[in-house]
């Protein structure tokens, strides 16, 4: 049987010339991962809502969308202090237990709605612990969330514990000595966030060499709102294995070329780096410019609710405004699978299943699982 007959069958859109048409239906059905998402910008908005009600806390708004306009802050937003505004909001509905397990397992849900099948999903222990809980609370409560969405839904779910740029060095320790007591019990990995400028990622070593001694998967926001110095010191003084955005990474040829021989991964989240200002306009996104290259970009959210996108709407954006073609899209999917925080042999599993599926609804390619 020909692939346009196959197509033909499985009910697939083609155009004249036989290529897949890529709608957004089509990209919603495709098996997909996330590498990029924080916690407390991806919530829903009646449930921030709800848990303010329950929990006494005052919310500049009383109706969904009133609060949305708050919360969302869109796509003509002025900058990344203007981007970050709502965090303070979000950060105050989540300090409790509850609130935290709640808000987890509907991102997981949320996630698997449009056919994520592996999300890592990240937030700083620091943030959550301003109303009694302590960090260890903090992470049981996610990791609940986390573990109930994993029965319920066909998704699979890893934890970024996040240190923070500009709290002190002492503090970025206490959520790396988390991280290790964690290892092998739902977290994946550890991250660098935060705001760059002043703010270099040399002032935290002695987090990450204890992450590192510890084996433990690491990532760093870099190279977004500052340039490929930032990147330069993620990659060789914190041995990030993956980089958060990475948007200014084309400024420096050399390191590009190093981040590229090295096959490190870009979480790369298209909507809000134009939010945020890191780029002026979505035409302007380097996400092509490093997938032509042969860099291995992932797409991802960032933040599903202050940016008001999903995975499903990244993808397109890709499409539309950026010209990925049907055999882009196949290989930014598996680029997200195969740079998973997750061992080798569970990685492989969800690799043969996500290709068989990718195959089934037309889209063949070379098998290739490392």
């Amino acid at each position: 049987m020909s692939t346009k007959e196959k197509n033909v069958k499985q009910n697939i859109e083609t155009d004249a010339t036989g290529s897949i048409k890529l709608t957004r239906e089509f990209i919603k059905s495709l098996p997909k991962a996330e590498l990029h998402c924080h916690l407390d910008g991806s919530m829903r908005i009646s449930t921030i809502m709800d848990i303010a009600k329950k929990e006494g806390v005052t919310l500049p708004a009383d109706n969904i969308e009133d609060l949305r306009k708050i919360l969302e802050v869109g796509i003509d937003c002025k900058s990344l202090v203007e981007y970050l505004r709502p965090f303070d909001i979000t950060a105050e509905v989540l300090q409790s237990e509850y609130s935290l397990t709640r808000a987890t397992y509907e991102l997981a849900e949320d996630a698997a709605s449009e056919n994520v099948r592996y999300i890592e999903i990240r937030f700083a222990p620091l943030w959550h612990i301003k109303r009694g809980l302590n960090m260890t609370k903090v992470v049981d409560a996610v990791l609940t969330g986390a573990r109930q969405a994993e029965k319920d839904f066909d998704i699979k779910v890893g934890i970024i514990l996040c240190g923070i740029r500009h709290t002190t060095p002492e503090d970025t320790m206490k959520v790396a000595e988390l991280a290790v007591a964690y290892k092998n019990r739902g977290v994946s990995g550890f991250d660098l966030a935060g705001a760059e400028k002043d703010f270099p990622a040399k002032d935290h070593k002695g987090a990450f060499f204890l992450i590192a001694n510890n084996n433990i998967n690491t990532t760093a926001h870099a190279g977004e709102a500052y340039g490929p110095e930032s990147v330069h010191q993620a990659i060789h003084l914190i041995s990030a294995n993956r980089i958060g955005h990475g948007t200014r990474l084309r400024e420096d040829g050399d390191l590009l070329n190093y981040v590229n021989d090295h096959r490190i991964p870009l979480e790369m989240c298209i909507v809000s780096n134009v939010q945020t200002k890191a780029i002026a306009r979505i035409e302007d996104h380097p996400i092509k410019f490093y997938y032509d290259l042969g860099l291995r970009v992932t797409l991802n959210t960032d933040n599903r609710l202050i940016s008001g996108t999903n995975l499903t709407d990244e993808y397109m954006i890709a499409i539309e405004k950026l010209g990925f073609t049907e055999n882009d899209i196949k290989n930014l999917i598996i680029n997200g699978f195969k740079s998973a925080f997750l061992p080798l042999n569970e990685k492989v599993k969800m690799l043969r299943r996500v290709t068989e599926e990718l195959e089934a609804k037309g889209l063949f390619f070379k098998k290739n699982y490392i």
